[in-house]
Parts: C-alpha cells; sequence; structure tokens
C-alpha cells in the first residue's frame, strides 16, 4: 500500500505519457525518445570486478553448459535495490521478472539486509539438531498465516526439493504411488519431481517419473474450452461463452477429461496431484472458477493428498489472498513454497498437517542446511516486510492498473492474443493473429523482448511454446512503475506492428 501512496503523485504524468503512446499507431515510434524511467535516489556503487568479455569467457568453459543467458547480448547485473537493477555501466532497469519470480519485496531490502547481517555476525549454521531461535521463531510465524491443520513444517533449500519431499511424502503417507499433474505445469528439475513437470524443454531423454501422469490442463484460453467468464482475473478471454448464470461448460469439460484419466491412466487408488494455483513456467495459465476445488474432490476419493505449489503464487503475490490456493477456496493437504519465500536467499519449505507428518517419523529424516539460522533470519524478516510494507495491497492495487493497460493493448494489437492473471503474476500471450491463435514466431516475440529490454524494461518469457511474456515483479513497485513498463511494453509492441506491415 505504501509503494503504491508513494507513486500516486506521479501517476498524472504516467498517465499522459502512456495516452501520448497510444496516438502512436502509425507514427515512426522507433525514432521517437523511448519513455523515461521513473526517478531514483539510490547510487549504485562504481563496478570493479571482472570485465564483461572475461566473464562471458569465464561463463562458456566453466559453467553448466545448459544455462540460458537473457537477451541476444547477456546482462551482466553489478547492483540491485528494491525493483532496480544496475549493469557494469551503470545504466538503470526496472525489474519486471523479480530473478524469476524470486525477489518478492525487492532486491537487497533494507530490512531483510540487517536482518541478514546481524544473523551473520551471531551464528551462519546449525543444523537442527540443536535447539537455535531463528528456526523456531520463524516456524511459529510462519505457521500462522497458514490455515487449519496445514501447521507442521519441514525447511528445504530450494522448490524442487521441496516437491521432492512432498512426492515422497504422498506416497509414504498413501502407500500408493502414482501422482498427477497438469500439462504445462512446473514443478521442479530434480529426477525425482521432473515427471511432475510438463514442459517439454526441461525433459531430458533418460529414464525418470515413474508413476507421474499428466493431464489436460484447463487452459481456458489455449485449451479445448472456455468462455468469457471463466478465469479468477480481472481481464477474461474473448471467447464466447453461453454458460447459464452459476454454471460453467469449460470446467465440466475438463473435469470430464480428468475423470477419464481416472478411468484409464491409473489405478484405483493414487497418491496425490500436485497443482500451481497459477501456472508460472507454463505461462501464468489460469484454470476455470471451482474447477480445482473439484479436482480436489476427485483426487481424495481416489485416496490421494492434494499438493498445493505456492512457490511462485505464494506471500500474497496474487493480491487477493496471502495463498494461491485460498482463492480457489480449497484447503491442500501439503502446500509447498520457495522463491519469494526468501527473497532471493535459498530457503523453501513444506507445510501439511500433523497427521501427514507423522508418516516421516517412520525413519530418520534429515536436512543439513534446511531452516539454518541465517535462512530463518531471512524468512522472518520477508514476512516482516510484507505486513509492514503493504506488499499483499501493492500487488492488488499495481496489479490492477498493469492489467488494465495490457488489456488495452489486447484490443489494439493483433499480436497481443490474451491478457491474465491476478495481483503481480501475470501473462501475456503472443500469437500471428487472433483468431487461429497460432503462438508468434520466436524470432518475432524476441524483437519485442529486445526492445522492451533496449528501453530499460526487464520482463520474462514463459510458456509451452515460449509464447508468453511473464511480468512477475518485486511486491514494491509504484503506480509510476507500472506506467512506465505499460510505456515501453506499447513501444515495443508498435515498433513491431511497424516491422512487420504487410
Amino acid at each position: 500500500m505504501l509503494a503504491v501512496a508513494r507513486g500516486l503523485a506521479r501517476a498524472r504524468g504516467g498517465d499522459r505519457q502512456v495516452r501520448a503512446l497510444h496516438g502512436l499507431a502509425s507514427a515512426s515510434s522507433r525514432s521517437a525518445e523511448p519513455p523515461t524511467l521513473p526517478p531514483c535516489s539510490f547510487q549504485p556503487q562504481p563496478y570493479e570486478s571482472m570485465s564483461y568479455e572475461r566473464m562471458c569467457a569465464v561463463r562458456s568453459a566453466h559453467l553448466n553448459p545448459a544455462l540460458v543467458s537473457y537477451f541476444s547480448r547477456p546482462l551482466l547485473l553489478h547492483q540491485g535495490h528494491m525493483q532496480w537493477l544496475w549493469d557494469e555501466h551503470g545504466r538503470r532497469y526496472l525489474d519486471f521478472f523479480a530473478g524469476i519470480v524470486t525477489v518478492s519485496v525487492g532486491h537487497c531490502h533494507p530490512t531483510v539486509t540487517r536482518a541478514a547481517k546481524a544473523q551473520l555476525s551471531r551464528l551462519w549454521h546449525s543444523t537442527n539438531i540443536y535447539l537455535h531461535p531463528p528456526v523456531h521463531e520463524y516456524a511459529e510465524k510462519l505457521a500462522a498465516l497458514l490455515p487449519e491443520p496445514l501447521k507442521v513444517i519441514y525447511f528445504t533449500n530450494s522448490g524442487s526439493e521441496a516437491n521432492d519431499l512432498a512426492m515422497f511424502m504422498a506416497r509414504a503417507y498413501t502407500g500408493n504411488f502414482d501422482i498427477l499433474s497438469f500439462r504445462g505445469g512446473y514443478h521442479g528439475a530434480s529426477p525425482y519431481t521432473m515427471g511432475l513437470t510438463n514442459v517439454g524443454s526441461y525433459k531430458y531423454s533418460v529414464p525418470n517419473g515413474f508413476g507421474c501422469h499428466a493431464v489436460m490442463c484447463p487452459d481456458v484460453y489455449r485449451g479445448l474450452w472456455g468462455g468469457a467468464h471463466c478465469r479468477d482475473s480481472p481481464v477474461q478471454t474473448t471467447r464466447p461463452c453461453a454458460c447459464a448464470h452459476g454454471s460453467c461448460q469449460a470446467q465440466d469439460n475438463y473435469l470430464e477429461q480428468l475423470a477419464e484419466v481416472f478411468a484409464t491412466s491409473v489405478p484405483k487408488k493414487v497418491a496425490g496431484f500436485f497443482a500451481e494455483s497459477i501456472q508460472g513456467v507454463g505461462g501464468s495459465v489460469q484454470y476455470p472458477r471451482g474447477y480445482l476445488a473439484e479436482a480436489y474432490r476427485m483426487v481424495r476419493a481416489r485416496g490421494g493428498l492434494c499438493i498445493a505449489d505456492e512457490v511462485q503464487t505464494g506471500f500474497g503475490r496474487l493480491g487477493s489472498h496471502m495463498w494461491g490456493f485460498e482463492s480457489h477456496g480449497v484447503v491442500p493437504d501439503i502446500v509447498t513454497m520457495a522463491k519469494g519465500i526468501g527473497n532471493g536467499f535459498p530457503l523453501a519449505a513444506v507445510v501439511t498437517s500433523a497427521e501427514v507428518a507423522s508418516v516421516m517419523s517412520q525413519a530418520l529424516h534429515f536436512n543439513t542446511f534446511g531452516g539454518s539460522p541465517l535462512a530463518c533470519a531471512v524468512g522472518s524478516a520477508v514476512l516482516d516486510v510484507i505486513e509492514e510494507d503493504g506488499t499483499q495491497a501493492v500487488c492488488s492495487e499495481a496489479g490492477g492498473r498493469l492489467l488494465a493497460g495490457l488489456a488495452r493493448f489486447r484490443d489494439e494489437f493483433e499480436v497481443v492474443g490474451d491478457v491474465r492473471g491476478k495481483g503481480l503474476m501475470i501473462g501475456v500471450e503472443l500469437v500471428t493473429d487472433k483468431a487461429s491463435r497460432t503462438p508468434l514466431p520466436a524470432a518475432q516475440i524476441n524483437e519485442i523482448w529486445e526492445d522492451c529490454r533496449e528501453m530499460s524494461l526487464l520482463i520474462g518469457k514463459g510458456g509451452v511454446y515460449g509464447q508468453v511474456f511473464r511480468i512477475k515483479p518485486p511486491m514494491c513497485i509504484t503506480t509510476a512503475d507500472v506506467d512506465f513498463a505499460l510505456a515501453v511494453m506499447h513501444r515495443a509492441l508498435s515498433n513491431h506492428r511497424e516491422r512487420h506491415a504487410a
């Protein structure tokens, strides 16, 4: 709330900027001055490290060859502060991807940084074979934010590790093996979780995923069924809808597909069902209202546990609730969380009921670094900032403003096929034309994406076909930042239209 309020004084100027850019439909927008970054008083330190060329050589020679570098000329990041990043030349960028939806309350947020420094000077590491205050203080604080009976916490170091443990826990508790997840879902890239992840670019041709089953994603834009009232979002699809009040044919049809999987592809009993509240890597895909609640009922009827993957949607990012599953009106059996939980610090968690958690006492379960004093001090400070800075309200208000502006782009540009999301979990799907919904070619998507970078706006990409811009900024942005981002994206889309005019 405070961050939005601080931006209101600049909002009128931003509105004029956006309106002016909207008037450039056929003008030579590429020759005009780029939008002006909102002011920032923070001064980064001078860059005094490895040269750009040397860094690229080291990366090529010694780092994971599967690493993807964003942009044709990879960006060298030197320093960050709140929603801002600086490169080695001192050039400032507005970060609207937050380190892949990981920086929740802001780069190097002063409160979180102070907490980390204080704990560093006191005790870096002690495994939980000993008592230490940070893990107990943090566990109590985090558990208070979750509904009953979700009160027992296992701390881990990453989302993949959390989902790995949740899979194991569901199988151990139920005595069943088979687990379901959505096509387009991403739940990690460890050998165990790779079976849950159903985005082809993350798959390796080695045996994996035994007992994992991919079910049809209830995507109301790209899927077989969808209408104009399906999503819990300020922006709906443009697909026609003839559903009677209180009914949803798309939901019913997608649930029939799930029922068919139960009838044909799995045993009578299953171990569990994983679902993100809104798909992240898959392109900010949202399901029909009510779908998840009925899917949970069907899974539980088969003896399975329902696992909510809140790695990207948790900690207030959706604006309306602290946890994405709450927006679906469900209470899962297990919740996994990571990324924003530590504002970029390696921290993750699995939260479940005492009954489900008890299965782990059958043997010794131990995590050397999970719940370390340093990680828990950081996680506790993040929760403090979420409350003190009103970040959930920022997500609601800034996200609503951003979605409304992006929806206007869908009306104006043929390549903007869909705009969707909630709070600051937003996707913009790019197509060759609205009628076919054919994904826009990667080369053209990259043109728009690179244009945004050249104008100092950083956004992500995702979707099964790489056709979705992922917009998930730190939860501290202002209305001036929103208006700047809209101005930049409008310019980039206008540039694309000019380049590819018939």
